[in-house]
């Protein structure tokens, strides 16, 4: 049974709009940019602003109740219930250690059905985290599975596939795929 590797902010989950929408915009009513000119990830020079007040500014959004309530990807939902129990299923996450609890609650709740790995690579550690892998290509060379890997970033997708594991970009504004969400979702059969 072939293995899917699941990326979960912006292809599970709507992480980027939901922040924007829930937590920029009210915080800055002036604000002109909308959802799809956010063409870079991270968008901070796309908001005139520096990474590290996005950082913050996402980082407390993903600790947040209205990060908690979410919306799963309906596609995603919709593909699963189609298709998911002809595959195994991994989620894989880049985000801080201190974020990841909230996630993995919400990531059970939603995809616990067939969901039944999760993996985390720390971002932006604290002093004394161990780091044992650096990005998801790492992760996934260490663990020795995964045969197909959806994910928002092209430098992710590309990275995985020098290990010989299937790439599937998934449609973001910041990568510019051109491809309908539903199209990218039936490559995956």
């Amino acid at each position: 049974m072939r293995t899917i590797v699941w990326d979960v902010d912006d292809v599970l989950n709507n992480l980027m709009s939901s922040w924007f929408q829930n937590a920029w915009v009210p915080a800055h009513s002036g604000c002109t940019v909308r959802y799809r000119d956010l063409t870079e990830n991270p968008p901070h020079r796309v908001l005139g602003i520096s990474e590290q007040d996005y950082l913050d500014s996402l980082d407390a959004f993903r600790l947040s109740d209205a990060a908690s309530q979410m919306t799963p990807s309906p596609e995603v939902l919709d593909w699963l219930r189609t298709h998911g129990r002809s595959f195994r299923h991994i989620a894989l996450t880049a985000r801080p250690i201190a974020t990841t609890p909230r996630l993995a609650e919400w990531l059970f709740r939603h995809f616990g059905e067939y969901v039944r790995l999760f993996g985390v690579v720390p971002t932006r550690t604290q002093d004394g985290e161990p780091v044992y892998d650096t990005n998801k290509a790492e992760f996934l060379k260490w663990l020795g599975k995964g045969d197909l890997f959806v994910d928002d970033s092209p430098a992710n997708i590309a990275s995985v596939q020098r290990l010989g594991i299937r790439g599937v970009l998934y449609p973001q504004p910041w990568n510019r795929g051109t491809v309908s969400v539903a199209a990218t979702l039936q490559t995956l059969t």
